[in-house]
């Protein structure tokens, strides 16, 4: 194993381990086996390291929902919703110490402008997989459509990973959150009623 994968992988440990803020210069060292100088040599500094680690766990993590949800060929979109959120709660133990990290690297990236663009890189790369995933389970829907579907669903998620960091056992779950949307999802899609005058909601443009 070459300096650069010693590297990620002694980092990716100690994301488990240590988390984000915790880990150090010399923690990543020790890890890997290597030395400081390789950190800058290959990565250019310890954020951007510590978040090329994070991507491959999100990357591993994206990859396991994905083959969960799509399981069932046959499966409606809500159906496959469901199975994405039950997924994420079946998962979240076993993926706690990662959110714990990405959590801490986000209250760092406001005063680092090389960790923001990193953190929002992954953001990026995250609506495009996700966009994937919405056109692959609803026909009939524009790049555009999906991608901000996948916003909204990445918002949601996003959410849900913080209620049930803090609060597990009070979170919502997959059963609940389905009939939420099963409730606020009509009334959004039907007619709006704006300054008195009523507009219907256009329908989503067709595939490109």
């Amino acid at each position: 194993m070459g300096h650069r994968e010693a590297l990620l992988d002694g980092a990716r440990r100690c994301l488990l381990e240590r988390g984000y803020a915790r880990t150090t210069a010399r923690d990543l060292v020790a890890a890997s086996g290597t030395n400081l100088a390789s950190i800058g040599y290959h990565f250019g500094s310890k954020e951007a390291l510590l978040n090329g680690a994070m991507q491959q766990c999100f990357d591993e993590y994206i990859e396991q929902i994905t083959r969960i949800v799509f399981a069932d060929p046959s499966a409606t979109p809500l159906q496959r919703v469901r199975a994405c959120w039950v997924a994420l709660v079946t998962t979240f133990e076993q993926y706690r110490p990662l959110m714990v990290a990405f959590v801490e690297a986000l209250a760092q990236a406001e005063r680092v402008p090389e960790l923001r663009a990193q953190l929002a890189e992954c953001y990026e790369r995250l609506r495009a997989t996700v966009a994937d995933m919405v056109c692959s389970s609803v026909d009939g829907l524009s790049d555009a459509t999906a991608r901000q579907v996948a916003s909204f669903l990445i918002a949601v998620y996003d959410g849900l990973q913080v209620q049930w960091l803090l609060d597990p056992e009070r979170a919502p779950t997959p059963d609940a959150l389905m009939a939420a949307l099963e409730i606020a999802l009509p009334a959004a899609l039907a007619t709006e009623h704006v300054g008195g005058s009523s507009r219907t909601t256009n329908p989503p443009e067709s595939c490109s």
